[in-house]
This record gives C-alpha cells, structure tokens and sequence, in this order.
C-alpha cells in the first residue's frame, strides 16, 4: 500500500447532475497522496512510558496472521508480540512455539485482561470482531481488526461509536489489499479526466470453477460466523470506494446454488449463503453499477473490471492489467502502470506509527468498514425482500 490512499468515500448526494470535480472529490484523495510519503502529523493522544515500544497480543492466528501480520509486526523496530489466543490454548502454544511470543493463552478474555498488552490484532472470523473490539478498547488497548468488519452493519456502527468514545486509542481495519495494484492508476486516470463523465460501471468476480456439490462448510458459508459477509462482495465494494466513492439505491437478486455442505462431522448440513450474487447500484453521478459474484461459474472469463465513459473506457482483466481508450480509437491499449507508482501492503506499519503519533490512518478506519458493511447489509436486504435499498441503512 502507498502512503497513503484513503477508501472512505464520501457521502451519496441525491442531485441529479453532479460537476466531474465533485465526483472526483467524492471518490477520495488525490493521487498525490497514495504515491509520496504522507507528511508525519502530531498526534492528540495520551502518552505512556511505553509509546515508543509497542507490546501486541493476538487474538486469532489462522493462516493470514501467521502468514502475513506476525512477520510484519516483528519487522518494525520497538513491536514486540508479547502474548496469543487462538481457538484453544493448544493451539495457542503452537503459535506461541513457531513464533517465539512469550505467552500463550486459552482464553481471549485473559489476553484482553494482560496490562503489558498496548494493542491487539483481531484475526478471528466476522463474528467475533464487534465482542472483541469493544473489550479491547474498554480495556484501554489499540485495536486493528481483520477484515469484514462485523456480521453486520448494526454492530460496526457500535464499533465505530466505542472507538469514538476513546480518541486515544487508535482503531483500524485490515484493508483489501486485491485492488492495491491497479488502485493508483485508475485514480489518476479518472483524476485526468481520461475517459470524460463516468456513464456505467461493469464488474465481475467469477470462479473459473464449477459448482462443488460436494464440498466442506467452512465458515465463509455459515451466516453464524459469516454474518451477511457474501464471498467477495464488500472487499470489491471497498475498492470501488477509493476510485468512485461511496453509492446508493442498491437493487440485488442471490442464489444459493449449492444447498447443502459437509460439516467438521462429516454432516450434510443446510446452506443459507448465496454463492451467486448479482447487483445494481448508483454512484454520486447516478451512474449505473452492475457486479456479478460467483463461485459456480464454470468455465467463466474469470475477474473483470469495465469502466465506461462519455470519452473513453477503462478495462481491468484478471490478471490486473489495465488497458484503455478514447473516442476515435480503435481499440484499447495497455496502461503503463510501473510498480514504484502502485501501492503496496504496509498495515502493521501504519497501525504501529499511528500508535506512537506519528501517522493517521486511513487505510482502513472504522468509517471505511461501516460504508461497506452497510452497503453490504444493503444488498443482502434487497435480495431477500426484492426491494432497491436505499443508504445509510434505517
């Protein structure tokens, strides 16, 4: 990740013609700001004896902390990860063992209790990110929750209201890191005006397999610990956001294809969330979005990304290639998009500077994740009623 790009949007005006500044304006920060460095800004926070050495416990550590987060945390200088709890205090001490953290617990109310804790990752499932967050705070810790936010939207709004009751503390969000290639480049070409008014929007997240009727439950497919999280739908929304903005007027049709999972039991057990998901939505401009999720579709063309103006058209394939072109074109053309100029992942760093004062976040704060939980909640309860759903949420 750059330093930095927000992906906050902004809010969905209800007038019917909006001037290209304004939408630009609307959909984030300048270019500008995701390829430099971000200037350091001075913090409001209380101040410990301790700010400049940060101790980290872990609550969760299933494949992306151990993969990604821990080794990140261990590379900055003064973080030190000090305590884990996982699912069990065996499975505690494994972690514990491979990554040398001094203590392992069996419960996460004892880690939340720990005073030589500054901070905690949440790298549990959806389903715990609301309980967790709001202990960690009260407990006077800096929170960075894994992504999606909450089950729902009613408990990220109770997420940001507990993080906003403690302004000293820092709150963030792990963010979708699947668009940071392509995220720079298309601001700019939109900030350029390359393709004139943005007229509609095309995208599609689809598996190149085909319906697995035999396949395990695992906890993306149980509204339990899913919540209304739908395969990738609110990760790409928050990626929409940092290019268009925030949307509205949200219409949804879903599917459940494959109806029944095997469970850890070796049951078949009943499936409630959809694995085919289609949606139209309006950005500030009231241009139209159409997205297609899937992960039932055989054979497809795979990821794609169609950005349609009165001047010209952007293209995104799966492979994060952008091509584009103009009127009087022939057709598309590959974009130069050198890797100096994208963003790249840098969370633990950013939530650790935040820490000690010397960054703001914005990749991902607690606002971000309530934009795209709403917006997730949206499509949920449009598919079930049939009914366009309009933002924010009543």
């Amino acid at each position: 990740m750059a330093t930095n790009d927000r992906s906050d949007g902004s809010d969905t005006h209800n007038s019917s013609k909006i001037k290209r500044r304004d939408f630009l304006t609307a959909a984030a920060l300048p270019i500008v700001a995701t390829a430099t460095p971000k200037s350091l800004v001075a913090q409001d926070r209380a101040t410990s004896s301790r700010q400049d050495n940060i101790r980290l416990g872990i609550i969760g550590a299933g494949a992306n902390v151990r993969a990604i987060q821990i080794p990140g945390f261990q590379q900055i200088a003064g973080c030190e990860i000090v305590a884990v709890a996982n699912r069990s205090l065996q499975s505690s001490q494994r972690v514990a063992s491979e990554f040398n953290i001094p203590r392992a617990y069996g419960d996460w109310q004892e880690l939340v209790a720990d005073e030589d804790v500054d901070a905690i990752l949440i790298g549990t499932w959806p389903y715990m990110h609301h309980t967790l967050t709001l202990a960690a705070l009260s407990s006077g810790k800096h929170v960075l929750c894994q992504a999606r936010m909450a089950n729902n939207a009613a408990e990220a709004r109770e997420m940001l209201e507990a993080s906003r009751q403690h302004p000293e503390l820092v709150s963030q969000l792990v963010p979708t890191s699947t668009s940071y290639v392509i995220d720079n480049v298309l601001k700019r070409l939109l900030d350029e005006n390359f393709i004139g008014e943005v007229l509609s929007v095309e995208v599609q997240r689809l598996r190149r397999s085909f319906a697995d009727f035999t396949g395990e439950l695992d906890w993306r497919h149980d509204s339990e610990f899913s919540g209304f999280n739908v395969l990738n739908i609110g990760s790409t929304y928050e990626s929409m956001m940092r290019w268009f903005g925030t949307g509205n007027r949200i219409m949804a049709q879903s599917k459940v294809h494959v109806v029944n999972r095997i469970n850890a039991e070796g049951e078949s057990v009943p499936v409630s969330i959809p694995d085919h998901v289609e949606v139209l939505y309006e950005l500030v401009n009231q241009a139209q979005v159409h997205m297609r999720f899937s992960e039932t579709t055989g054979l497809s063309n795979g990821n794609q990304t169609w950005i349609y103006g009165s001047e010209g058209t952007i293209q995104v394939d799966g492979r994060l290639n952008v091509f584009a072109g103009q009127r009087g074109d022939s057709e598309l053309t590959l974009v130069a998009n050198p890797v100096p100029q994208q963003a790249y992942y840098r969370v633990e760093e950013e939530f650790i500077n935040a820490i000690r004062g010397i960054e703001q976040v914005t990749m991902a704060t607690f606002e971000t994740g309530v934009q795209y939980m709403e917006w997730t909640e949206a499509v949920h309860r449009s598919a079930e009623s049939n009914q366009t759903v309009y933002l924010p949420l009543a």
